[in-house]
């Protein structure tokens, strides 16, 4: 690509990592520019951080979509170029869990994810970055924003060294499990859970005196470095 790539976000909570993409873009280290974040959460510090940045931001309130359907799921108004059937056929998140609950899980994001991208396209963009989304994105998103699915182009940023320990708390799930290395890992998002292609690892050793908030602390440190050295690699087109 070797060009200034223009980067969305989208966060749910403080946004640690957004702030060191940020901070990346000003000082060159990225070469490339925030031009929105998202976010599912009206609260979220991270978009206070885009605006004391003068980067645009907007929310799609989540919780009030799915909060609208369970009340009244027969005034859903499910975006036009939806497929039930066809998400369901390609997600592979849900296993054996039990049909209605998969069926409201896709309905619900779609509608959310519709609005998602229907705000994202007010802001031209190379590369999707999720910067602690806490929200799982389907079929139906993925499709939109990988228009080209030999060029993947949404990133995510895992505090686990995958495939190991994939899920909401890999520090955690490292730290009960009892190994000696730790890490984070930078993949491209696909129809699982964490299972995309792996893009950059970093690890780091666990010792006897390490705590679960001292492994966050080590994981963080490296979450901030390496997330900025994947970006750099979209940008050159060498990820």
């Amino acid at each position: 690509m070797n060009k200034k790539i223009s980067i969305g976000a989208l966060v749910s909570g403080g946004g640690t990592n957004l702030q060191a993409i940020i901070d990346s873009c000003e000082s060159g280290a990225i070469n490339g520019s925030l031009v929105f974040i998202g976010s599912d959460n009206p609260d979220a510090y991270g978009l206070v951080r885009g605006k004391k940045h003068n980067i645009p931001t907007f929310v799609v309130d989540y919780r009030s979509i799915i909060k609208d359907y369970k009340n009244n799921p027969e005034k859903i108004c499910l975006p036009a170029d939806f497929d039930l059937k066809k998400n369901i056929a390609k997600q592979n998140i849900f296993s054996n869990d039990d049909t209605r609950i998969v069926e409201s899980f896709l309905i619900t994001r779609a509608v959310a994810e519709a609005e998602l991208i229907a705000k994202m396209k007010q802001y031209p963009f190379d590369l999707l970055v999720l910067a602690g989304f806490m929200r799982t994105l389907t079929p139906y998103f993925i499709d939109r924003i990988n228009v080209e699915p030999e060029k993947p182009r949404i990133m995510n940023i895992h505090p686990a060294l995958l495939p190991a320990f994939p899920g909401v708390d890999g520090y955690g799930d490292t730290f009960r499990y009892g190994c000696k290395i730790g890490g984070c890992t930078v993949h491209f998002i696909d129809y699982g859970e964490d299972s995309g292609p792996i893009i950059g690892q970093r690890a780091f050793k666990i010792t006897k005196n390490d705590t679960l908030d001292s492994i966050k602390k080590k994981g963080l440190q490296l979450e901030w470095e390496l997330y900025s050295e994947c970006i750099n690699l979209f940008a050159e087109d060498r990820s």
